[in-house]
């Protein structure tokens, strides 16, 4: 994690979750992050193709030119970064991993911005097992004169690291017996490296 607005809510979700895998949404309290507010965002994990913005920062809101909330997250991407994008999120919603994605967005007149993108798992309901919820963090790694006037239009993913909080899986963190190099995730999250070759994938451990 590059950039202190990323480290900074990581370090807030970490914290708020304790021993558990990911904390509730209800946990999440706005004004405990009121400075890096402008760029937080949640997302509702409603299928595996369906991750709509319920809340989005202004200044995230501001790069884009545009209200994002309500508007799907995957139809900002296009192609394999999609793809990428999309079993990221499955990671994350399914194995309580956190992801983070370094990308590079562009404008029309050719512009172009370094981002850096951190998405964490939140639970939400009733349910237990079950991440409902994204929370996350979209980031510039400068502020150009012209950011908010021209919006980003397509977005470029550069680099992508999978963390495991816990230094493996939850669900595995009871098992002592297993090494850590035999760690089994989502199928489509293993297979990443052969699916999309413009990408890496790094795992890491708590950061």
């Amino acid at each position: 994690m590059k950039l202190a607005a990323t480290r900074r809510l990581y370090d807030y979700w970490s914290r708020l979750r304790g021993d558990q895998p990911a904390p509730e949404r209800r946990d999440i309290e706005p004004s405990d992050i009121r400075e890096i507010l402008g760029d937080t965002f949640i997302l509702e994990a409603a299928g595996s193709q369906t991750y709509p913005f319920r809340l989005a920062g202004t200044r995230m809101c501001a790069a884009f030119c545009r209200e994002l909330k309500e508007r799907e997250f995957l139809r900002l991407w296009q192609g394999r970064d999609r793809e990428a994008v999309a079993t990221m999120l499955a990671a994350v919603t399914e194995d309580a991993a956190a992801a983070v994605f370094g990308f590079k967005g562009h404008t029309e007149t050719g512009k172009s911005l370094n981002f850096e993108l951190l998405l964490l798992p939140l639970r939400f309901g009733e349910m237990t097992g079950t991440y409902s919820r994204v929370l996350g963090t979209c980031t510039p790694v400068e502020q150009p004169y012209w950011l908010g006037i021209q919006p980003i239009m397509t977005q470029e993913i550069v680099s992508v690291r999978l963390i495991w909080p816990d230094e493996k899986p939850y669900f595995l963190r009871a098992a002592d017996a297993i090494d850590d190099n035999d760690i089994v995730i989502n199928p489509a999250v293993r297979g990443m490296l052969g699916r999309f070759g413009h990408l890496t994938l790094y795992q890491g451990g708590r950061q």
